[in-house]
């Protein structure tokens, strides 16, 4: 990791044991700059390359991502979709899926989405439910059986994002 920071120049933190080494947000390293977005897991960074942005697990091509459980998981995935909204983007190149060429409107549809998602997790505390997998058949109504661990994890992001805010009922 020396020798990398010493050829960039660049703050750099190990994380995961060493295994990975990640830039912390704001690095600027060659033509790319790290962002943190934060969600999907704790460290995850995006890299902005001019007004390309390269999202990683941030935003798929194809469908929506699952949020890890952690203290702050969904608030801060959150504020990182609003922080890539912001950027004047033309293009995004996710991990996973197809370029793409509309950023600001995935990036609406993606808060959208995590924003029904939280309507519906409400709406089924207001019906009484709280047993997690009446919950997550609730909110969740057509979820695949290899799914159901992903969409666990981001029904509890859901819950803890309420919990932070005095959002859950009182039972």
């Amino acid at each position: 990791m020396a020798e990398l920071q010493a050829r960039t120049g660049a703050p750099l933190a190990a994380t995961r044991a060493d295994a990975q080494i990640a830039l912390t947000d704001g690095a600027v390293v060659g033509p790319l700059t790290a962002l943190s977005t934060p969600g999907h897991t704790p460290d995850h960074l995006a890299f902005l390359a001019g007004r390309v942005c390269f999202t990683g697990d941030a935003v798929l091509g194809e469908g929506s991502v699952f949020i890890a459980a952690y203290p702050g998981a969904l608030a801060g995935y959150l504020a990182a979709l609003r922080r890539l909204r912001d950027e004047d983007l033309e293009l995004l190149a996710p991990g996973h899926g197809p370029l793409i060429t509309d950023p600001r409107a995935k990036l609406d549809e993606y808060l959208a989405h995590r924003l029904e998602r939280e309507r519906r997790v409400l709406e089924a505390l207001a019906d009484g439910l709280r047993d997690r997998d009446e919950l997550l058949d609730r909110v969740w109504p057509r979820l695949a059986a290899a799914m159901r661990p992903a969409a666990a994890s981001t029904l509890d992001a859901h819950l803890a994002k309420l919990a932070d805010e005095g959002r859950l009922p009182k039972t």
